[in-house]
């Protein structure tokens, strides 16, 4: 029947127009797919260079064998009714995605399964199939369009051409726009619905196949309903993190406090009436450092924090300096809206900027902080940008003479290399460099490390808290040079080489990570 049509004939052109739409927006919904992974899997195992490569090797992987098996079914007799069966099943696999995160997430969490070892099997398990149906169209469609046009060079590339098309755009829709105003859950929803309507404009002759992946489609929606899977995971949704806010006031001796979780992981605690009530323990210890630096000055004092997440820190300090300047520089608009909303945080005269945390200490060149406070590391998720050399030196650049600059970051004990790396670099610029824990173990663990650097020399080997909870911190400084791996052997971090990832590798390779 095709032969009937002449390349320049109206049906003929109409029908490889609809060939050019499918696979414009099949690619499309691929990179949809691609994009929210991330979102969707950040409350089980973060986001990292490691989560990415997992998710765009998986489904770099699905759709080179979709393309395998959509010119292999082209050649042995594929249909419009194949394509259609093709873009149906894709529809239903985009729900079966809510469906199996509730399946595979509770055994692979209790698993002692390493950091990169769940994230594969996360994505394999959820994003493989998907990709690999979606990966079937291209092919499938473009040899159908080739028994309509001989131009063998202009369909191909016509096609090849929309594909990619279609992937740019679903890439930028999808992160700019879809997530951020629609969610994750609704996002695979969309996407599952716009693979339903161009299955079902490619199966209208089909009754009978139609009719089965209704029934199927009906059974799993029906499957994940019962099993939770539409229940959306986060308060909020913002561009970078999935937003929850939880009760912790079972963490605090009296009065009431909430948590923010970013992604996965606990951020920190504010308490209602008690803003200088600092729960955990690293911003007690960075709180503490500052006020053994600051000591009785009688200048309110300036401050700058890179990073606001729970606005904490910030808020403990209007309380305890009133009159302070503070800026506070955090790369999400949404983690402030939620601080003010639901975490008793009130600006007052705090200058919050929202933007990277380098980009605005290489504006404020006017300006000098007796204190800068790193607390931009989100889990093993570090920015690469904000350990180097370089970036010591504009933060020093920005602090009084007598300036302090503290931060805290996740590493293993007893041979933290990251940690050790980054005091190795921050050595080459302030004359006095710390580190600091609240306890040792005999055991390999997770720990977060405080890191104090300045001029002066200020706090004691041993901190005891002043005020809030009992608590004790030591100066492992020295311990932790002799200690494992030698400083030597260990790479200065500059803007031209900073491997985070390798330095981390326990962290990604154990359980300890998790």
């Amino acid at each position: 029947m095709d032969q009937e049509f002449s390349p320049s004939s109206a049906p003929v052109r109409g029908r490889i127009a609809w060939y050019a739409i499918a696979i414009f927006l099949s690619s499309a919904c691929l990179m949809v797919l691609e994009i929210a992974a991330a979102r969707l899997l950040a409350p089980y195992i973060g986001v990292s260079l490691y989560s990415w490569t997992a998710i765009i090797g998986v489904v770099l992987g699905g759709l080179s064998l979709g393309n395998w098996l959509g010119g292999v079914w082209a050649d042995r007799g594929g249909t419009e009714h194949s394509a259609g069966l093709v873009l149906g099943a894709g529809a239903i696999s985009c729900i079966g995605i809510l469906l199996l995160l509730t399946l595979i997430a509770p055994p692979l969490q209790r698993s002692e399964l390493g950091l990169l070892t769940v994230s594969f099997l996360f994505v394999a398990a959820l994003f493989f199939l998907p990709a690999m149906l979606l990966g079937v169209v291209t092919p499938l469609l473009t040899t159908l369009a080739l028994r309509l046009d001989t131009r063998t060079g202009h369909i191909v590339g016509m096609m090849h051409a929309l594909a990619a098309l279609g992937s740019i755009v679903g890439t930028f829709a999808t992160g700019y726009l879809f997530i951020q105003y629609f969610g994750t859950n609704a996002v695979l929803i969309g996407t599952s619905g716009v693979l339903g309507l161009l299955a079902l404009a490619y199966l209208l002759h089909g009754r009978w196949t139609l009719l089965g992946l209704a029934v199927l489609a009906v059974a799993i929606t029906g499957w994940t309903q019962a099993r939770g899977g539409f229940l959306q995971p986060c308060d909020r949704e913002s561009n970078y993190f999935c937003i929850r806010i939880v009760d912790m006031s079972g963490e605090v001796p009296h009065g009431r406090a909430r948590g923010m979780v970013l992604d996965h992981l606990l951020h920190g605690i504010s308490h209602e009436t008690r803003p200088d009530l600092l729960i955990a323990p690293y911003t007690h210890l960075m709180d503490e450092l500052i006020a053994v630096h600051l000591g009785d000055r009688q200048q309110p004092p300036a401050f700058f924090f890179a990073g606001g997440g729970s606005y904490t820190q910030p808020r403990a300090v209007q309380a305890r300096y009133p009159n302070a300047r503070i800026v506070v520089v955090e790369l999400d608009p949404q983690v402030t809206a939620v601080a003010q909303s639901e975490l008793y945080f009130e600006p007052g005269d705090v200058r919050i900027i929202h933007s990277d945390a380098r980009r605005v200490l290489q504006r404020v060149h006017d300006q000098s902080f007796d204190v800068i406070v790193g607390d931009v590391f989100h889990d093993i998720a570090v920015p690469y940008h904000l350990v180097t050399r370089e970036y010591a030196e504009l933060v020093k650049s920005r602090l009084a003479p007598d300036g302090l600059y503290t931060l805290n970051v996740v590493d293993v004990y007893p041979d933290p290399k990251l940690v050790k790396s980054m005091l190795k670099t921050l050595r080459q610029v302030f004359g006095e460099v710390r580190v600091w824990i609240e306890d040792l173990t005999s055991q390999d663990s997770r720990v977060t490390y405080v890191i104090s650097a300045g001029d002066t020399h200020t706090a004691p080997v041993r901190l005891r808290a002043m005020r809030g909870p009992r608590r004790e911190w030591r100066d492992v400084t020295i311990s932790l040079a002799k200690q494992g791996t030698p400083l030597s052997a260990l790479p200065l971090l500059t803007d031209d080489h900073v491997p985070v990832e390798r330095l981390l590798s326990r962290l990604i390779f154990t359980e300890l990570g998790r």
